[in-house]
């Protein structure tokens, strides 16, 4: 007998609930280390609402599709089966992955690197840095060759150190401030709240969610603030406010992508990985930067 399939209106809290029901059913099987993503007839045949309804309102609200949403909670498992040293076909079999070459084929991208790579801790790997003080303490820049891929806000240099370290304790890593010097200087103009006075190649890997988020934040004019919900709203998805959230609270390149001038929807500062002072410093000399050019301009004209 077939079942007969619910009913959920657009944004009403019945599509809400069936999308968590099915969000939480996913998380069920990747725990259990199921072989192969949740089907969407699955997911249908579970929570009682249609295939394609289910799909278009599930990365409505969540910002992604049950698939990306699945994979993403498998590429979680296995990095953290690559760094417990249990091997890459250990690390397969538990995040549920029918084969290593579906894993190269899908984990590789999101990685940065091949899966052997990455449960070596980089190895090979080539990473430099510089550090620098700046108005909120320190500022460290790292990159490799294609671009940019941490900048870290802190006070002591041998915490930083450590924690860029910390992600790939194989890698080469390296301090060479003057070759860092140029990106460094980019980034202490734009902390003192100049506009960006040149683009800073950036070597980040993302998913294409947090991507769509990451570019939003880019298009944010010096001086402005965005809410998390507005920031959905621009993205075409306004249901994805948490997700927005998640987005900006992974972003690894402060400063370089402004996840600080994302608000929560009431107005308030929200979280901030170096610092809710630092976020509110950041905002005010960029506003006061922003609000004095207004006033030359003005008496130019």
């Amino acid at each position: 007998m077939s079942i007969r399939k619910r009913q959920v209106s657009d944004m009403s809290e019945s599509m809400v609930s069936a999308v968590r029901e099915a969000a939480a059913y996913i998380e069920q099987r990747s725990e259990a280390e199921a072989d192969g993503p949740v089907s969407l007839k699955e997911l249908s045949d579970h929570t009682g609402v249609s295939p394609w309804h289910l799909q278009r309102q599930f990365k409505r609200v969540l910002g992604v599709s049950p698939r990306q949403y699945d994979d993403a909670l498998r590429l979680k498992r296995l990095r953290k089966g690559l760094k417990s040293g249990v091997g890459v076909a250990g690390a397969t079999f538990e995040a549920g992955y029918g084969s290593s070459s579906r894993v190269y084929e899908r984990a590789a991208a999101a990685l940065g690197m091949t899966p052997a790579s990455y449960a070596k801790g980089g190895k090979g790997q080539r990473i430099r840095f510089g550090i620098a003080p700046c108005a909120l303490g320190l500022v460290l820049v790292a990159a490799t060759l294609r671009g940019i891929c941490r900048v870290q806000l802190g006070s002591s240099e041998h915490a930083m150190v450590q924690q860029l370290r910390s992600e790939f304790a194989e890698a080469e890593i390296d301090r060479d401030d003057e070759a860092l010097d140029p990106y460094l200087e980019e980034i202490l103009r734009r902390l003192e709240g100049e506009a960006p006075h040149e683009d800073l190649p950036l070597d980040i890997r993302a998913t294409a969610f947090q991507r769509r988020v990451w570019e939003e934040l880019r298009r944010i004019p010096v001086g402005e603030t965005r809410s998390y919900g507005e920031v959905a709203a621009a993205i075409g998805l306004p249901a994805a406010v948490r997700a927005v959230g998640n987005a900006c609270a992974n972003n690894p390149v402060a400063i370089a992508i402004p996840c600080h001038r994302v608000l929560r929807n009431n107005g308030n500062l929200g979280g901030y990985a170096w610092g809710i002072k630092r976020k509110q410093a950041l905002i005010a000399a960029e506003k006061s930067r922003s609000d004095n050019s207004e006033t030359r301009a003005r008496k130019k004209a």
